[in-house]
């Protein structure tokens, strides 16, 4: 008698398999010599070589509950060799690798991996910089041989053949089955336990709220979210691109997928929307087949998102999200209703990210560093009022790895479930809509008229950012004169010609016009802000503020 309480994801996999064996599954796109090839595989395909991969480790010693660093480019054996881990009940440890070699090497000392799975670059770097020296038994090579230490794939297929189908290993629902790390872009990177309850609640997520049907096609930019595409019966098109930094896109190529494809819909950050807005325009494109845009990561700028619109069709939307590794998504909001709310936050309201999704619940709660142990329903704050997002939902992760103190800090029990801190700050509006107002660590308290005043980062910053001259700005904190103050950093659309003085005064003014920024009298302008090469988006203003300070202490 089957378990219910038992759960793998590769069941969606086997599903298509059976149901639409000769659909494509997986397309990769490759440039080489100024020509794009493809190399495809169908869900049957896709779902035989991951048997094939899960017996082959077995065979050469892996087993259920190790822990393996999969470091893999995208293509057909990252596809391949994630779902055979899966099967096997072997817990792959995702990493970005645009996080730098210094918070990797923390990530693997962490999170103790008993296999290294990569490509011969990332084993060259594990040589390098000691990754996981201190656990790691088995290595294996994709796409090379097995000179790195250890096998290769193509050898361990090789020499542990099987045609018969593999009895999937089946997971309590609530037990550890990924550790899908941050990317640190907001703060120290930490493994985020994944259960196979927490990808079905995602896989609910994308049918129900945003509509996903098996025999779409995806263009999909992101490798965690490419592998949602075979488990909804949904190609992924993966773009021959540098997922890490996807600002380096080749628009082309982007626009070639989808044209080959007829992608039905395009996963792209808010930096992706950006070079793919101004790159589609120039063209005067039309990406008639697109009938959905899912942009994450960060929050997209208003502008570009009118931009981008202009290549889909009449009533297609962009579909904004809002949430974290530890929590995605939370909350969703459709470009025209977006578009409709600008003035809110160009006058300081903040940005809005929509309703909560499915069997999801957003509460705000007091802005606090202490740590709250049990939920109590007198913590939810009234609507309007500032505060940090707690949300709750079968998506929301437990707990992080090895993690103690960071769990007690970002987690409250609130019976059988656990209601997750996002460090974020915003307000519900009367609908239950959510608005964002920065980061709880971006927030600048300081003493304005005789009195405690918080200044927060998005609605602050966003309110001097519609002045014609600047082209992003960051609150920051600096000490003046023995006292806390805010400092607006102002990055410029071109070199000024003229003082900065003008250019000051008018921003007091502005601030003065505005009781979120009433008090901000200091601005200094920065040539380049600092940003995360993921998101192009999230503004580093740690570094910032100690450029600031030291500025003003000249």
């Amino acid at each position: 008698m089957q378990n219910i309480n038992q759960a793998n994801l590769c069941r969606h996999l086997i599903d298509a398999a059976d149901n639409i064996p000769k659909s494509l599954a997986v397309a990769v796109q490759k440039q080489q010599f100024n020509k794009l090839t493809y190399q495809e595989i169908d869900f049957e395909s896709l779902n035989r070589r991951s048997d094939q991969i899960a017996f082959a480790l077995n065979q050469y010693g892996l087993k259920s509950g190790d822990k393996a660093v999969l470091m893999v480019t995208p293509s057909i054996d990252f596809f391949a060799l994630t779902f055979a881990l899966f099967k096997a009940g072997i817990v792959p440890i995702l990493v970005d690798p645009g996080m730098g070699t210094k918070n990797l090497k923390q990530c693997f000392s962490e999170a103790l991996p008993d296999i290294f799975i990569g490509i011969p670059k990332a084993h060259l770097a594990r040589r390098l910089f000691g990754w996981g020296k201190e656990s790691i038994k088995h290595n294996i090579t994709v796409a090379g041989s097995g000179l790195w230490g250890g096998s290769s794939l193509k050898t361990l297929l090789r020499k542990y053949k099987t045609e018969q189908p593999y009895e999937m290993v089946k997971l309590e629902q609530e037990q550890m089955a990924a550790i899908l790390f941050t990317s640190g872009s907001t703060g120290t990177p930490k493994g985020v336990v994944y259960s196979h309850a927490m990808f079905e609640a995602q896989i609910n997520v994308l049918k129900n709220d945003y509509a996903i049907q098996s025999g779409e096609a995806d263009l999909a930019t992101f490798p965690l979210f490419s592998l949602f595409g075979p488990a909804l019966g949904m190609a992924s098109i993966v773009p021959d691109m540098d997922a890490s930094k996807p600002i380096t896109a080749d628009p082309n190529n982007i626009f070639a997928a989808i044209e080959k494809y007829q992608c039905s819909n395009l996963f792209a950050n808010p930096a992706l929307i950006e070079l793919l807005g101004q790159a589609g325009l120039v063209q005067s494109l039309k990406l008639h087949s697109i009938k959905r845009v899912i942009s994450a990561g960060a929050p997209a700028t208003l502008p570009s998102i009118e931009r981008f619109t202009k290549l889909l069709d009449k009533g297609v939307e962009i579909l904004n999200s809002y949430g974290a590794t530890e929590s995605l998504p939370i909350s969703k909001i459709g470009s025209q209703q977006l578009l409709q709310t600008e003035s809110i936050t160009d006058s300081g309201g903040g940005i809005c990210v929509g309703l909560p999704v499915d069997a999801t619940e957003i509460t705000i709660i007091k802005i606090s560093e202490q740590v709250i142990e049990n939920w109590d329903e007198k913590l939810s704050l009234p609507p309007y009022e500032i505060g940090e997002i707690v949300v709750k939902g079968p998506q929301v992760s437990s707990s992080y790895y090895h993690r103690d103190q960071a769990t007690l800090a970002s987690k409250i029990n609130d019976g059988t479930a656990v209601r997750h801190r996002m460090g974020d700050l915003g307000y519900l509006d009367e609908s239950g809509k959510l608005w964002m107002c920065g980061r709880k660590s971006h927030a600048v308290d300081s003493v304005y008229k005789n009195e405690l005043k918080s200044y927060f980062s998005i609605p602050c910053e966003r309110i001097f950012n519609t002045h014609p001259a600047v082209k992003r700005s960051a609150l920051v904190a600096v000490q003046l004169n023995e006292q806390t103050v805010p400092l607006l950093c102002i990055e410029l659309i071109s070199k000024p010609s003229e003082s900065s003085i003008k250019l000051f005064n008018e921003l007091k003014f502005m601030a003065d016009r505005h009781p979120q920024t009433a008090g901000i009298k200091e601005f200094l302008i920065h040539q380049a802000f600092p940003m995360d090469i993921r998101h192009n988006a999230k503004i580093f203003r740690e570094k910032l503020a100690l450029w600031a300070q030291q500025q003003i202490s000249k």
